[in-house]
């Protein structure tokens, strides 16, 4: 695929970008049928090569199904040649009719759904008589032959163009094999892991076949020489793999590494996971052929000497060195046991890198992105990743491929949420400073909707804090999840929140660092991680104050007198906490507003800003609801009259103006009205495009109107409010179509 060979540390192709596009918004291009298929709306001509890359990125992504794999169904406008639907979830009905009008020359079904069989395809491409000739390569790697209501046909001969056929991983027998052997240009045939017993019927392609993948043959019931009989009258063959997964102890590799001028043509054997293997025995094959480019020897007894290094133009798999082991994963990455196998072998040589090899972690990647649910695979892979992004290397990884890898270990994380060594592995790997500030957490995901994953790794996390008390990975799971928090949309921030258990679980960190006096990395990120889901979550709020917050954050305050990171963390909070009007009264605590009194002088801008907040939200609902006394509500006022607009602006970013709106109302209360303004402004002139917009899409302009236009507005306030509404109105001019997020939280 075109993003797979694309250099991460390049930015993303533009073809690449438009077809990420198109793929995850196609329904702004088309119509839908009554069946519920789409279809282009335009009639827009697509280059060739482009209508396969947009197939291909679909299946990718895991958007390919009935609906959206109608567009295809314009075959004069979207031309399909070599089409790939890997992994895609499509009935017959929809690949009859969507994908088998074209003239294919290749087809990639490996690992469709079951729904969609072999005979589906078979019948589907032979109704096609352009198809029926112009198909050269076929892939059904893991598709099951026919559904049980209907009998198994083979129908391979009706394809007589093709060259190249994969059935690996497929129950197919003896009876499948003769039919396909009778198809007079096939030249490249993969049987791995089949149920074939007997390959006799090869000998009928003795004159044209190049290329023969027999690995993992677990049902032949041919003796060595039986099978050395047939594969060596295979005169033309170019290219054998006979690799095992160590599970048979067949002496076939050894015999036929001894067999004198046998298969003269040779340039590629694959003998991994067999027996009997020697360096000698392989040097001498090798030599008797000069022109052999690959030798496959991983998980023998070979591969060791000088000769078999790899590092020339004899390509190797094995376990030797790390030229070896990147071969196999780079050669391996669909089988499962060599991954895992190569894998372990890299994991011993990742431990003493020094530089940065992000050519090693695509390998690592590949593997965990081909067999996402299995765990030895994700185990081995997870601890690689650890070894080769930990500490300065992660700063010579592209962010792309980070990102990659990110989502990878959250995949996994939420795929194995029991296994304590995987998740502490994951763990490990997502507390590096750049995974976590730098890499963008909005990527695709075809296994979980991004939010989803996100939210599901988050609870894992948090898990993981509850049932853990090693301190080093306290202070990693909570940095992740401070992260993560930020990361996720408003609503699912509240309803991660809303698990009680969470909440309980960080006030029980901040309780324990406040008690023992120490400002950490810890405690900054639990407390970053409470700020950000009280944000907009009246639920969480009600948490934190129904298990004793307000009186552990008081203790904070008072434990750290000195810090103003701390301080700024806790009364963002807090500030949260006084958004919710009805948690007012619990807020109304003469010493707790007396610590937020000695607060908002503060010359540390960004507390003084949380700290007026704080008193603007509980004496705007007036003096009615106001349970202390009236003449400290009116003395909180003067003083945030007179506090609001000195020692520069604050930096910190804001989730939404909606929560300024009703305090801009309060025209009985000018302090309350000017905190407003003045922070509405500091927001807005921190990064015009992005909160003139928000502010707009939010009704912010007619808010503002009211304000200038009310009789009783305060004159400083009326300075304001023209002040922002002025931005406003640059922004407008210069306004255009790309509107930015709606969202932006706080982090450490």
């Amino acid at each position: 695929l075109p993003e797979d060979r694309t250099d991460e540390a390049s930015p993303a192709s533009l073809t690449d970008l438009c077809l990420s596009y198109v793929s995850r918004n196609l329904e702004r291009f088309c119509v839908k049928h009554a069946d519920g298929s789409l279809c282009l709306r335009d009639s827009l001509l697509f280059p060739q090569e482009l209508a396969d890359q947009l197939l291909a990125k679909m299946a990718t992504d895991g958007l390919l199904n009935d609906s959206t794999v109608g567009v295809f169904r314009s075959s004069e406008y979207l031309r399909l040649r070599r089409a790939c639907i890997r992994t895609a979830r499509i009935s017959a009905e929809a690949f009859q009719r969507a994908l088998c009008p074209h003239r294919l020359l290749e087809l990639d079904a490996a690992r469709v759904n079951a729904d969609l069989t072999i005979s589906d395809i078979l019948h589907g491409l032979a109704s096609n008589k352009h198809c029926r000739e112009s198909l050269q390569r076929l892939v059904l790697t893991g598709l099951t032959m026919s559904s049980l209501e209907e009998p198994s046909c083979h129908c391979f001969s009706s394809l007589q163009g093709l060259r190249s056929l994969s059935l690996a991983n497929v129950d197919f027998y003896d009876s499948g094999l003769a039919d396909v052997c009778s198809l007079s240009r096939l030249e490249s045939l993969d049987l791995s892991n089949t149920s074939v017993t007997n390959l006799n019927p090869l000998l009928g392609l003795r004159e044209r076949l190049r290329s023969l993948t027999l690995h993992q043959l677990k049902r032949l019931e041919m003796s060595t020489a039986q099978l050395l009989a047939v594969i060596g009258q295979l005169e033309a063959l170019q290219h054998l793999d006979i690799s095992d997964d160590k599970q048979f102890t067949s002496d076939v590799a050894r015999q036929l590494l001894g067999e004198p001028g046998i298969l003269p043509a040779l340039v590629s054997l694959d003998v991994s996971g067999r027996k009997q293997v020697t360096d000698a025995a392989v040097k001498a094959f090798v030599e008797e052929r000069p022109g052999m480019t690959f030798v496959g020897l991983l998980a023998t007894d070979a591969g060791f000497s000088n000769f078999l290094n790899g590092k020339g133009s004899l390509k190797v798999t094995g376990e030797a060195n790390e030229t070896q082991i990147c071969e196999a994963l780079r050669r391996y990455s669909e089988r499962e046991g060599f991954v895992r196998e190569a894998l372990f072998h890299l994991f011993s040589l990742t431990h003493v890198m020094e530089k940065p090899r992000p050519d090693i972690l695509k390998l690592v990647v590949l593997g965990m992105k081909n067999h996402p649910a299995t765990l030895n695979v994700q185990l081995a892979a997870s601890a690689c990743v650890f070894n080769l992004t930990k500490q300065d290397l992660a700063a010579g990884i592209p962010v792309r491929l980070l990102g990659t890898v990110t989502q990878l270990l959250l995949e996994a994380m939420c795929t194995f949420p029991n296994h304590q060594q995987l998740q502490k592995n994951c763990l490990l790997s997502l507390c590096s400073d750049r995974i976590l500030q730098e890499v963008p957490f909005n990527r695709y995901t075809y296994i979980f909707s991004y939010v989803d994953l996100l939210f599901e790794a988050a609870k894992l996390v948090m898990q993981w804090l509850c049932n853990h008390e090693d301190q080093n990975m306290q202070r990693m799971a909570v940095a992740i999840i401070s992260i993560l928090a930020a990361k996720l949309s408003t609503e699912q921030t509240a309803q991660l929140g809303a698990e009680l258990f969470i909440v309980k679980q960080l006030l029980h960190i901040v309780h324990q660092k406040a008690t023992q006096g120490v400002v950490d990395a810890t405690l900054k990120f639990t407390l970053s991680a409470l700020w950000n889901l009280t944000d907009e979550s009246p639920t969480t709020c009600r948490h934190f104050i129904e298990n004793q917050g307000l009186d552990l954050f008081i203790k904070v305050l008072e434990s750290f007198p000195s810090e103003s990171s701390i301080q700024q963390k806790v009364l963002g909070l807090l500030n949260n906490i006084a958004e919710v009007g009805e948690l007012h009264v619990e807020l109304m605590v003469q010493g707790f507003l007396d610590h937020i009194c000695s607060l908002l002088h503060s010359p540390e801008v960004e507390v003084s800003y949380f700290a007026a907040g704080i008193l603007a939200h509980l004496t705007s609902r007036g003096e009615a609801a106001w349970t202390l006394s009236i003449t400290l509500r009116s003395d909180l006022l003067e003083q945030l009259v007179c506090g609001v607009g000195g020692g520069g602006a604050p930096v910190c970013a804001s989730v939404s103006f909606n929560p300024f709106f009703p305090l801009l109302e309060c025209f009985h209360t000018p302090g309350v009205q000017l905190w407003a303004a003045w922070a509405m402004q500091h927001v807005c002139s921190k990064n015009a495009p992005r909160y003139c917009s928000m502010l707009l899409d939010e009704g912010g302009l007619h808010q503002l109107e009211k304000v200038q236009t009310h009789p009783d507005t305060h004159a400083d306030v009326m300075r304001l409010a023209e002040s922002i509404l002025e931005s406003l109105q640059r922004h407008q001019a210069r306004r255009t179509p790309c509107h930015p997020p709606s969202c932006l939280k706080v982090v450490l």
